[in-house]
This record gives C-alpha cells, sequence and structure tokens, in this order.
C-alpha cells in the first residue's frame, strides 16, 4: 500500500491544474458548492474536503484520486513563516497589529468578555468601486464566545 499523497504536493498540483486548465478560484467553489474563500483555503490545504467536494475540484482540474484522497486529510494549518514576508499577507498582518487593539475593545464593549471564534467562522471577500480606486472587501464573520467558569 502507497502513502497518501502529502497535502503540500496535492496543494502544488492544484495551483498548477488552476493556472493551465485557466480556471478561476470562484469557478472551482461553484462546483464544490462552497463559499469561494473557504473553498481556496481547502485546495491550498488548511481544510479538509468531503469526497464529494474533493473530487469535484479534481474532475473540474483533471487532476487524479490521488490528489482528492490528500484534500481529505485532516491537514496542519498555518502557513510557512517565510510566506508571511509576502507583501499581500504582510499587509494583512499589519492592518491587525495597527488595528486588533481597537477591534478587541469594541469586541469586549459589545459582547462582553471573550473571543470571536475562528472555528465557527465566515470570511466573505468581495471588491467595490471606489473613486479613489477599487476597494477591496474582507468581512470576518465568527461566533462569539464569552468566556465561562
Amino acid at each position: 500500500m502507497e502513502p497518501i499523497m502529502d497535502r503540500q504536493q496535492a496543494t502544488e498540483l492544484v495551483r498548477s491544474a488552476r493556472i493551465r486548465t485557466d480556471t478561476s478560484w470562484t469557478t472551482l467553489a461553484e462546483k464544490v458548492g462552497e463559499p469561494v474563500v473557504w473553498t481556496t483555503a481547502a485546495l491550498l490545504g488548511q481544510h479538509p474536503m468531503s469526497a464529494a467536494q474533493a473530487a469535484a475540484a479534481c474532475e473540474l482540474l483533471g487532476l487524479d484520486e490521488d490528489v482528492a484522497e490528500s484534500l481529505q486529510t485532516q491537514p496542519t494549518r498555518g502557513i510557512d513563516p517565510a510566506a508571511l514576508q509576502d507583501p499581500t499577507i504582510y499587509r494583512f498582518q499589519e492592518a491587525l497589529m495597527v488595528y486588533g487593539p481597537a477591534l478587541k475593545e469594541l469586541l469586549h464593549e459589545e459582547f462582553g468578555d471573550g473571543i470571536m471564534s475562528a472555528i465557527n467562522f465566515n470570511v466573505s471577500f468581495g471588491r467595490r468601486a471606489h473613486p479613489d480606486g477599487d476597494r477591496v472587501v474582507v468581512t470576518f464573520d465568527g461566533k462569539f464566545l464569552d468566556y465561562r467558569w
């Protein structure tokens, strides 16, 4: 019996196939039947997919069942520290470093002592026209979890 394909290798095959087939992340999300941010994260190795979801994505991309099998495994979540130097990823970090303390204060004022769940969580991504240049719109939508003793 051969081992299951490494998740990182499956991710690289997904990225390559997506580019070579000129398939958008949105098209993949529609085929998988999940939101685009979740689908993209799953195909980049951050969430396990169901057998049906993995099969749908691999069918669209022309990838075999070895990749689909890997996409169903439990991931080790996180990101390579080198990727944190990428300007786009760094700007998201910078926004949280600058506004994180204010958001924390506002969350506690509005909801009380607790946190926003990153497990019971949705992220939406969009674009909004603006006279000074198009705007990136990212919305975090997480369940409030109060601290309990």
